[in-house]
């Protein structure tokens, strides 16, 4: 199937990425869920949160802006669609412009618009587990055949995002 149409969720192999941190859930899940903690840790390594907008519930959404060392900035959103703390977090991601427009992804125009996005949080005593999944959807054949080649590549961002965020959990409370 090609085109804009749907394509099946089962046929699509998600990516998979976890992480276990070495603080509280409910601290993990702050800094998920919290403006004043995202802005201090979100994004790949070397990359900085310039500016954020939260409406954390269902219906709400996340507009920021990530800005590279060489000064390149690109923007995101997340269209919330699930808020159950501290356990689960659901979202719609996409690449976007200051509006909140969406957009193509800046290196790769052929990136699904939009991954549906699953955050499960699992406390392990005095640690959490962070398990997230990715899988686009209203996606094209090229677009999914994209989202798998890219695979490698989300593995090195989500290392270094997680990288990050363990650094910010060291001192966070």
């Amino acid at each position: 199937m090609t085109g804009t149409r749907k394509l099946d969720l089962a046929k699509i192999e998600p990516f998979k990425i976890s992480r276990t941190f070495d603080a509280p859930r409910e601290l993990v899940w702050r800094a998920w869920t919290e403006k004043d903690h995202i802005a201090k840790w979100f994004g790949p390594k070397g990359v900085t949160l310039v500016q954020c907008t939260l409406d954390m519930r269902p219906g709400g959404s996340l507009l920021s802006c990530m800005r590279s060392p060489d000064g390149g900035e690109m923007w995101g959103k997340w269209q919330i669609l699930e808020v159950a703390g501290p356990e689960r977090l659901v979202f719609i991601n996409s690449f976007s412009n200051a509006k909140g427009e969406l957009t193509r992804h800046p290196m790769a125009p052929v990136w699904p618009l939009e991954t549906l996005t699953t955050i499960r949080f699992a406390a392990q005593g005095a640690r959490t587990t962070v398990d997230l999944e990715w899988i686009p959807v209203n996606a094209t054949a090229a677009e999914i055949a994209e989202f798998d080649a890219g695979k490698w590549h989300m593995t090195k961002g989500w290392d270094g995002t997680f990288d990050q965020l363990t650094d910010y959990l060291a001192t966070a409370r």
